[in-house]
């Protein structure tokens, strides 16, 4: 058995290092890959490290099993395909090596020089080195294009994100691999230019600096700073604490001192944080449950002094071409787990922005004020900061949602940004047609943010926010070229909506939960065009009873509803790009949507068991689906915002909004009816 893919078949993938990463990036490895049968082997010269590493993945597995998680045949199947062992011989095989032993160059190279002899010509190396650059990892290594850094964030089995970053000789087919590779198997990768400590470290330990540089100054206490840092970036802890918890101090300390070099002369490593390395002390934080005291006025220059810093240094990444805004955005808020700098400077204006960054730097030499900020700030423009991406296959477009974290979730900014996309696509001359698909393997869209549904207040906004979603929806059916939505995993609510809209759907093969118009949960009624496509698509019958019974189908029942056109084994993007071309080229055939009435509307909808769903949102659903279907296209879609503002009006809507948002997805409203 074995996992395959873009080509490359993997039966066995080894870790080197058994410390404090090592254990962790083979427990996603397992948990992964084991279904498919694939080994994973964990080498280390250490007996110890080895034992201990086994026990810490393990436990964590075991803890799994309590929570649910896991049942206890994948915790037999996920542990039993582990080996670990002290024999570097076991790699032979392994088609996919991560070395996560050290940081010292010389030691990386003698690993590397081992592995070179012992895996085939054609396994790709990676090491997950935080700061190294490839081409010194990998400079005595025999065939440098299959080799790459792949930076792993703490902790690595939970933590989606991983940095892609090759080096000058790494084969641009490698890097490729890579990142597709990664996001098959469930994180979320992003490519990064080389250079020492790559895009998201020198923020980590560029903002822990700034932090230190304060205490030092004697401005406040490290507890002080701590609880201010957390607040300022919405951290789930603050960078004094993040430093205790990761063991961070000896490699920060080195890696301080060499971007002083290699960045900055802004960065150095501060003599109180070699002193904690010496001691083998951790920062005074406070401890769980301690209330520590910051005056306002002191909170305020600290904050300043903090946002001056982090804005200067993710600027300067950008300056320095690293990443691109929307992969470093994404990257800032899933590795470091902070508010996006990008986001947050638009937030609060990017002159504001840049005077604070402008006061930073006249307080500490060495530090720049970036270009991208001083171009953007002088007329308080704000960031591009894309989430619909688009990359040109073939005069196909394909856009693809990526908002990882709520699994593709569209909040009225994605529902704009999917109209202007299309509507740029279509404007463009050079496209054939237009793919749109979801990010990762799970969710096309997991649906409509929630939260946005919680601020309305009346029947008259809630009648606006559904014209506002559908004016965007049907940008997309408007669109005259071929369009396809690629159905990469489960299609909600408004995703789903928006996927009607394409002329063609298809699905990859399988997915025993695939499209869902869940919205009567949450006591509320499809506002993006759902009860009128979806009627034309599947017919009534099947359509009212998805609508009010809440229950998902599946790839297989959604083609025999004729939802979808196909199920797709293998690149489902590849094929639905090629399917868009045939279309384009008159070699398969268009399937618009009829724009007019629905023939042989029924008067009244078949009795369905709705168990503890409100009647009184189901008494709107039913008026909503057969008064859109007897009206034009045109007029059936403001109809169902019309039903959608008088449910906005109920005391069920707004009981199932609560509920969902104090309890998510799991725990049934308790309705009143009315």
């Amino acid at each position: 058995m074995s996992f395959t893919h873009a080509g490359r078949s993997i039966t066995k993938v080894a870790v080197i290092g058994s410390g404090q990463i090592g254990p962790d990036i083979a427990l996603y490895f397992t948990k992964v890959l084991s279904p498919f049968g694939v080994q994973t082997v964990v080498v280390d010269v250490s007996d110890t490290a080895l034992a201990a590493g086994k026990a810490k993945m393990e436990k964590k597995i075991a803890k799994g099993v309590e929570t649910n998680a896991f049942t206890p045949e994948q915790q037999a199947q996920m542990v039993g395909a582990v080996t670990w062992t002290n024999d570097y011989g076991k790699i032979a095989g392994a088609e996919l090596v991560v070395e996560a032993a050290t940081e010292n160059k010389e030691h990386t190279g003698k690993i590397f020089a081992q592995v070179d002899a012992l895996v085939g010509p054609d396994a790709i190396l990676c090491s997950n080195s935080s700061h190294l650059e490839p081409e010194v990892i990998f400079a005595a290594t025999k065939t440098k294009g299959r080799a790459a850094v792949v930076h792993y964030f703490f902790p690595a089995e939970r933590n989606l994100m991983v940095e892609v970053v090759p080096g000058k000789d790494t084969a641009p087919a490698t890097a490729t691999w890579l990142l597709s590779f990664y996001e098959a198997i469930g994180k979320v990768p992003i490519p990064v230019k080389s250079r020492y400590g790559y895009a998201l470290d020198p923020v980590f330990e560029g903002l822990f600096y700034a932090c230190t540089l304060l205490a030092d100054a004697g401005i406040a206490s490290t507890k002080q700073i701590d609880v201010v840092c957390k607040k300022t970036f919405k951290m789930g802890i603050g960078s004094f604490t993040a430093m205790n918890l990761t063991g961070g101090n000896p490699i920060t300390a080195v890696g301080l001192d060499n971007y002083t070099s290699k960045i900055n002369a802004w960065y150095r490593t501060p003599q109180s944080l070699k002193d904690k390395v010496a001691k083998k002390e951790n920062w005074d934080v406070a401890a769980r449950g301690e209330v520590v005291e910051v005056p306002d006025a002191l909170a305020t220059q600290i904050r300043d002094d903090l946002l001056g810093a982090y804005f200067g240094i993710c600027g300067e990444i950008v300056d320095a071409g690293l990443v691109t805004i929307a992969d470093f955005n994404m990257g800032l808020d899933i590795a470091l787990d902070m508010k996006p700098a990008f986001t947050f400077m638009n937030e609060l204006g990017t002159a504001k922005a840049l005077a604070l960054v402008q006061a930073y730097a006249r307080k500490h030499p060495g530090f720049p004020v970036p270009k991208c900020l001083e171009a953007l700030g002088k007329t308080n423009t704000p960031f591009e900061v894309p989430v619909v991406l688009r990359e040109d296959r073939d005069g196909i477009a394909v856009l693809t949602i990526r908002r990882p974290k709520v699994l593709n979730a569209l909040d009225q900014g994605v529902f704009a940004e999917i109209q202007r996309r299309f509507q740029e696509c279509d404007r463009d001359p050079k496209v054939k047609g237009i793919v749109l698909t979801g990010f990762g393997k799970k969710a096309f869209v997991s649906g409509a943010d929630v939260n946005f549904l919680a601020k309305i207040d009346s029947v008259a906004m809630g009648e606006q926010t559904s014209r506002t979603s559908q004016v965007c929806v049907d940008a997309v059916q408007a669109v005259q070229k071929p369009t396809v939505a690629a159905l990469n995993g489960l299609a909600f609510g408004g995703g789903i909506e928006t996927a009607m809209a394409c002329e063609a759907r298809i699905a990859t093969k399988g997915l025993k939960v695939l499209a869902g118009q869940p919205e009567a949960n949450l006591g509320i009624i499809p506002g993006a065009g759902g009860t009128v496509r979806l009627p034309r698509l599947v017919g009534i019958e099947k359509a009212a009873e998805m609508l009010r019974t809440c229950r998902p189908i599946s790839s297989e029942k959604a083609k025999a509803f004729g939802l979808i056109r196909e199920e797709v084994e293998g690149d489902l993007v590849a094929r639905a790009v090629q399917l868009c071309l045939d279309m384009a080229t008159g070699k398969a055939p268009r399937s618009r949507m009829a724009e007019g009435p629905m023939a042989n509307v029924p008067a009244s909808l078949p009795a369905v068991e709705i168990g503890h769903l409100s009647k009184k949102v189901d008494e709107i659903l039913c008026k909503a689906i057969l008064g859109a279907a007897k009206l034009p296209l045109k007029d059936a879609i403001p109809f169902e915002a019309k039903c959608f503002g008088e449910v906005c009006g109920t005391k069920d809507m707004r009981i199932g909004v609560d509920n969902f948002i104090k309890n998510g997805p799991k725990v049934k409203a308790t309705f009143v009816h009315g």
